[in-house]
């Protein structure tokens, strides 16, 4: 997070350090592995002049880029468990130290990286949001790329199949989707801090991009609100289709249902625009 850095850096070790000392006590907070990256050796005078000059040398206490790589699995495995927790149990039922522990992390792990447990909560939202820009984001700039020059009905009616067919992979087959499903679901049924963050960088633009492709699709029979209506219904399906997980594998077995799922988001494109 912008400034997370600068709150809580290897100076803030240095301060706690000092103040420890002043009234005669050892510290035994623990800060994670990959803070040490940053503290380095300053050699100066003591050191030999090289090549007749003065010279500071700065030697890291260990790989750089090896603290960066275990620093950014943390903070990747510290999201995962977040969303995990807060999907299943919510924002208020849940505590930074139950979440820490399942990352396998201490709880300075989980402040070094993201404050508190609402810049935690928000993390995960925009966490959310970059994933779905990673599953579809090519296919969606693809999209409005088309919409701002003319296009023929058959073009947005292929473009809105191929935006629906990654939103379908990516809501039902990639990994961790569960988990975003459950934490979306969360705050569109009882909305928290992190509903303004998935309305306008993931529900409004991904609804408004449908519904263009869907009303140049009908060529003019659909209003612009009966598309955007149409749009959330589809998206609805498939967001249902998630979290009905369990029902489903009850009553149409476990297999991967994602092909049958856009052969019938086809057919429904074909019936508005035909």
């Amino acid at each position: 997070m912008p400034g997370f850095a600068a709150f809580c850096d290897s100076t803030f070790a240095q301060r706690l350090s000092v103040a420890s000392s002043l009234i005669g006590i050892r510290p035994s907070i623990r800060f994670p592995d990959d803070m040490y990256h940053l503290i380095e050796i300053q050699a100066g005078s003591a050191m030999p002049p090289s090549n007749g000059k003065n010279a500071q040398k700065t030697v890291p206490l260990r790989s750089t880029d090896g603290g960066y790589r275990k620093g950014e699995e943390t903070r990747v495995r510290i999201l995962n468990a977040a969303l995990a927790a807060f999907g299943s149990k919510g924002f208020a039922a849940v505590t930074t130290r139950q979440i820490a522990e399942s990352a396998g992390t201490n709880l300075p792990g989980l402040t070094y990286y993201f404050g508190n447990k609402q810049g935690l909560y928000l993390a995960c939202a925009h966490e959310i949001v970059a994933s779905f820009r990673r599953g579809i984001g090519a296919v969606g700039e693809a999209a409005g790329g088309a919409l701002a020059r003319p296009l023929a009905r058959e073009d947005a009616a292929g473009h809105l199949k191929q935006l629906f067919a990654a939103l379908a992979h990516f809501l039902l087959s990639e990994a961790g989707a569960e988990d975003r499903a459950m934490f979306v679901q969360r705050e569109m049924t009882s909305p928290g801090p992190a509903f303004e963050i998935l309305y306008a960088e993931l529900w409004q633009p991904g609804i408004e991009l449908a519904a263009a492709l869907l009303e140049r699709a009908a060529g003019g029979r659909l209003s612009t609100t009966d598309s955007r209506v149409r749009a959330v219904m589809m998206i609805a399906s498939l967001t249902g289709f998630r979290s009905g997980q369990r029902v489903v594998a009850r009553t149409a077995g476990d297999d991967d249902h994602v092909a049958q799922i856009t052969a019938a988001l086809n057919e429904q494109i074909d019936a508005f625009c035909h």
